[in-house]
């Protein structure tokens, strides 16, 4: 059983807590990476051609023998055309409609209705973020990408969630050895390329999850901090815990979303279902 060490508010050590299985899985990170890919895929936004584009043109012509104003026999391709000009049974076309031709419409376009959303399975999904959750307490793939000099992972008292102003949680971190950490994640970049005008000029990084047990003053007091993520410990998904697929994440937890995990079995095959909560 992974055990880990309870800190107060002041930084200080209380005690050595147990953790849930959940972070005794195996780290599979072909596993992470299913699961994220197929958040990522159903967030994809649709789009297509509009449904009338290049039909606009009245260019029916017919194939058919003596027919007026058809193109049988007239020594040119059938393709469908448009008048631009006519003297008596004679016509000037441009070609419209079919593809190929200006203002044509497009053979197969992009359709709005395709559904770009991939499947995974329940059991897979679970297992997935039980891994990232069991790769938070690894400390050799989380100092990776973060700089920290404590033991993960980092659980805090449960008074934590109670703190309801931005400096007294930046006080909090600067005491529990979180300060290479907050200088790198406050170093912001302009991003290259054509992404500066799409709303996305600037390039921030992921700094450490607050991982609570439900509604607080910690989610407001913590929005202001560059990089830093709050999160609901039922919501967790495989790409919270392993942003770009890659496991070893820098996360603290507050002492209640350990034992609400705990006692509900979050993200286990046994996981308590909103039924049995009401109950």
């Amino acid at each position: 059983m992974t055990t880990a060490k309870l800190f107060s508010l002041q930084g200080t050590e209380l005690k050595s807590i147990p953790l849930p299985e959940q972070f005794d899985e195996e780290v599979n990170q072909d596993l992470i990476k299913r699961a994220v890919l197929a958040l990522r895929q159903g967030l994809r936004q649709r789009y297509g051609a509009f449904e009338e584009a290049g039909k606009r043109a009245s260019a029916k012509l017919s194939k058919r023998r003596r027919k007026y104003r058809g193109s049988y026999g007239k020594g040119i391709s059938r393709v469908s055309r448009k008048i631009m000009w006519k003297r008596g049974s004679q016509f000037g076309w441009e070609g419209a409609f079919s593809p190929g031709t200006k203002g044509g419409r497009k053979a197969h376009p992009p359709k709005p209705e395709k559904n770009f959303a991939v499947k995974i399975n329940k059991k897979e999904r679970r297992k997935a973020i039980r891994s990232a959750i069991a790769a938070t307490a690894l400390r050799d793939l989380v100092s990776v990408r973060h700089k920290f000099s404590r033991q993960v992972p980092i659980v805090l008292e449960s008074k934590f969630e109670s703190l309801n102003k931005t400096k007294q949680v930046k006080d909090l971190l600067l005491k529990i050895g979180f300060e290479d950490e907050l200088k790198r994640i406050n170093d912001k970049k302009i991003r290259a390329g054509r992404g500066k005008s799409r709303n996305r000029k600037y390039r921030i990084k992921r700094g450490p999850l607050i991982i609570v047990s439900g509604k607080c003053l910690l989610e407001k007091a913590s929005r202001n901090l560059q990089g830093i993520e709050t999160s609901f410990v039922e919501n967790l998904n495989a790409e919270i815990l392993a942003p770009g697929t890659i496991p070893g994440r820098l996360v603290i937890w507050s002492e209640d979303a350990i034992k609400k995990m705990e006692k509900e079995k979050l993200f286990t095959n046994h996981q308590v279902g909103k039924e049995e909560k009401k109950k």
